[in-house]
């Protein structure tokens, strides 16, 4: 069937997530080829003013057989009984939600919206026209709730955005002989900062005493997992962690091109966009095993299967001071960011669209 519109829904649009950051993408998309296309959520940042639709707004959108929704799902959001309630033909776009349990003892708000997560995607599985999964690792839990049909489309993308200038003043203030190790993301308990720092405590201790760790993320809602962080950084007497906190387009651009080698040893990813970011700015990509970390760099990079602190900044120091292995992995990693960016992600969705019927 071909809509006339197609419009998306999130729960919330603020920016540098990746789940806005696509419905951004989308809607750019979809309105280049013919259709009309909003977004609407149930929150709006100041600086995304402009940008979106208020729910209301779409409670009271009239019903239309000419119109599709979109509904972008990562956790649990007052959006779903609204999206739930319309009968327009729907699509689920699968992000993944993070288990609850991370959350656990550092944001009580968090483990409510991510437990209600977990409850509410079965309930999408009967009012949903096709569960859209950006990697097979999400797929598999929308095949557990009962969807039918699903598929898997890569998470889209602003590359274009990473070529921008970056920042000059955060150039200036870290341009030096350190070696720069960076992550990039939440700073949010499923992430393991805690292993991050360890690793970076071994590494500047017994490899790389000339070191620095750039910890890149907006930290808002785990203040007590920062301050942890803060404290064992203090206990363990290292120097040079640098928390940014949340970054403009431009900082982030800085902090990518200012680093030697990128870091993620985080224990639940449902894609991975800052793996595919560092790969873009050809450096090096070290990330443990876990979730859909090995789906997402597509045979590129390093991959861990542990976390020993030792044994990881060894490796570091041979990906910082090998330059044959170091070439090696960056061809790995060309070839995997070639095969990503051969997907054409709006032919792909504009095809889903096409096998979706109309309302059920």
């Amino acid at each position: 069937m071909r809509f006339r519109e197609v419009h998306q829904v999130v729960a919330a649009l603020s920016p540098g997530d990746a789940v806005c950051n696509e419905a951004l993408v989308f809607q750019r998309l979809l309105r280049a080829r013919g259709y009309e296309s909003e977004i609407y959520a149930g929150i709006i940042a100041p600086e995304m003013t402009g940008q979106a639709l208020s729910a209301s707004d779409y409670s009271n959108r009239r019903p239309s057989f000419e119109a599709a929704t979109i509904f972008h799902f990562a956790i649990g959001s007052p959006m779903v009984e609204k999206v739930l309630h319309r009968n327009e033909p729907l699509i689920l776009r699968y992000h993944n939600v993070t288990p609850w349990e991370f959350f656990l003892g550092f944001n009580g708000h968090l483990v409510g919206l991510a437990y209600q997560g977990t409850r509410d995607l079965a309930r999408f599985a009967p009012r949903t026209a096709l569960g859209l999964a950006v990697s097979e690792f999400n797929r598999r839990d929308l095949e557990a709730a009962s969807f039918t049909p699903t598929e898997v489309l890569p998470l889209a993308m602003n590359l274009e955005a990473l070529d921008e200038p970056p920042d000059p003043v955060v150039m200036s203030r870290f341009k030096d002989a350190r070696k720069n190790l960076i992550f990039v993301g939440r700073v949010a308990p499923n992430k393991k900062i805690e292993d991050l720092v360890r690793v970076f405590c071994a590494w500047q201790r017994y490899v790389e005493p000339e070191s620095r760790l750039f910890i890149v993320g907006d930290g808002r809602g785990f203040e007590h997992y920062s301050r942890r962080l803060a404290e064992m950084v203090s206990h363990l007497r290292i120097d040079e962690v640098v928390f940014t906190g949340a970054v403009t387009q431009s900082a982030l651009n800085a902090y990518y091109r200012l680093s030697d080698v990128f870091l993620c040893l985080s224990e639940h990813e449902g894609y991975g966009a800052p793996l595919i970011e560092a790969m873009r700015f050809d450096l090096p990509v070290v990330a443990f095993d876990a979730g859909a970390v090995r789906e997402t760099l597509q045979g590129g990079g390093v991959l861990l299967t542990e976390k020993k602190p030792e044994v990881v900044a060894e490796l570091l120091g041979v990906v910082t001071g090998d330059k044959a292995f170091r070439d090696a992995v960056l061809k790995t990693q060309a070839a995997a960011l070639a095969r990503i960016r051969s997907v054409d992600i709006g032919e792909r969705l504009d095809q889903a669209l096409g096998r979706v019927e109309g309302p059920r």
